[in-house]
């Protein structure tokens, strides 16, 4: 009854946000008028707060490529490679419209993006940074309340199998890069099919993931293990109410997920609630639009299939299955250690307080027949969670870190 009550709500408020969006529209006239920029400001604040926030576009129109003779601007058309009820593999294509560019060359990658509340365009920044010199896909999961209930559910093991599929069909010459939570899917993904000396990729990057939480445990990692399965069955799961295509899909809600990700740092919120405010008051536009980029963004979450979020709670936090060596994959034993010619590269934020210094690093452990140098290692200073994958620090550090590391193992 949660999630029609919350349906209920929002429909309830709309007249409110109606309003509100009138209020601005006719006061848009006076908006220079200092009188009139407190009311102004507050009614913004009001609707984006009781706003609901729809699927983001990634919005990647074009890229700059190096060419022989300098750089060029080259556009960019998202194209659906593969398509599966609860993901889609998305190219990002470069037309390889100038004769001095070789396209054709640049290394494929595979960016498996978080299924855990947020959309894969939470990795915009990821994708416009890797463009320019790769040949960039996605994993584009779908909203849990969109998909019928005659589609199936969708366990861990499916994740597993996603990766796997999209490793096989974009051949051996591809890089898989994992960023958090996909960490142990990805690996245990990667790990099959060395065991079955199958299609692999090159190289696999694992960027704050969660592959051994008994290292450095964070307040996130805390509060799974101390809540058993059937505390997060009875609070967190609900069937998604008649106005969507998954009516009566068991699914973890993304209102209740973005609570949690609002509460582990209210404070930092609410002072940029306030910031922004006070910057609409001021007329600082610029300040203004950041904070819009960013909360559009943050506050834009799907649902979870209620199966595969209650796996990962388990197989993750409760009992560390894949470094244990208790994860199985359709009843088969995952080992890590059959992983003998796939580069590992991991990267930790000295300040994550989602996924702890050493975590990741973890992965290392678990592939003790891997070369030495087929190894790298980078614990980013002054970074937290989000910073590993978005923002300077990944733009101008890490990121041509990780372009050298799959420029250096593009063979075997």
């Amino acid at each position: 009854m949660l999630y029609q009550f919350h349906e209920f709500q929002h429909l309830a408020i709309s007249p409110y946000r109606a309003w509100l969006q009138a209020g601005q529209a006719a006061l848009a006239p006076w908006r220079a008028q200092p009188a009139m920029r407190p009311v102004i400001a507050g009614m913004e604040l009001a609707e984006r707060l009781t706003r609901r926030y729809g699927k983001p576009e990634f919005g990647i129109l074009e890229t700059t490529v190096q060419g022989k003779h300098g750089p060029l601007s080259v556009p960019v058309h998202e194209r659906v490679v593969d398509e599966t009820p609860f993901c889609t593999l998305l190219h990002f294509a470069k037309a390889d419209a100038a004769e001095d560019l070789n396209l054709g060359s640049q290394p494929k990658v595979l960016l498996v993006a978080p299924l855990s509340g947020h959309f894969a365009t939470l990795l915009r920044g990821t994708v416009e940074a890797m463009l320019p010199g790769h040949d960039v896909y996605i994993t584009d999961w779908t909203d849990a309340r969109d998909v019928p209930l005659n589609k199936g559910d969708f366990h861990l093991d499916d994740y597993i199998e996603v990766v796997m599929r999209h490793l096989t069909l974009l051949g051996g010459d591809c890089h898989v890069i994992a960023v958090c939570q996909p960490s142990v899917p990805v690996m245990a993904a990667v790990a099959l099919l060395c065991q079955d000396d199958a299609v692999r990729p090159r190289s696999m990057t694992l960027m704050g993931g969660p592959v051994d939480t008994r290292k450095a445990p964070t307040a996130v990692n805390a509060f799974a293990k101390d809540h058993s399965i059937q505390w997060f069955e009875s609070r967190f799961i609900h069937p998604v109410p008649f106005a969507y295509p998954g009516f009566g899909r068991r699914v973890y809600p993304g209102f209740l997920q973005l609570q949690g990700f609002l509460g582990m740092n209210a404070e930092r919120h609410v002072g940029a609630h306030v910031d922004h405010f006070w910057h609409l008051v001021q007329g600082d536009g610029d300040s203004a639009a950041h904070h819009r980029r960013f909360y559009d963004e943050y506050m834009s979450v799907m649902d979870l299939p209620a199966e595969y979020f209650l796996e990962t709670v388990r197989a993750v936090f409760h009992d560390h299955a894949l470094p244990e060596g208790k994860l199985r994959y359709r009843g088969r034993r995952v080992d890590p250690a059959a992983i003998r010619d796939v580069a590992l590269f991991t990267i930790e934020g000295e300040l994550d307080d989602i996924s702890g210094v050493g975590q990741t690093r973890a992965a290392h452990d678990l592939c003790p027949h891997l070369p030495h140098c087929k190894r790298e290692h980078l614990e980013q200073q002054g970074v937290g969670h989000y910073g590993l994958f978005n923002g300077r620090t990944w733009r101008n550090v890490i990121q041509p870190r990780v372009a050298a590391f799959i420029q250096a193992h593009r063979t075997r």
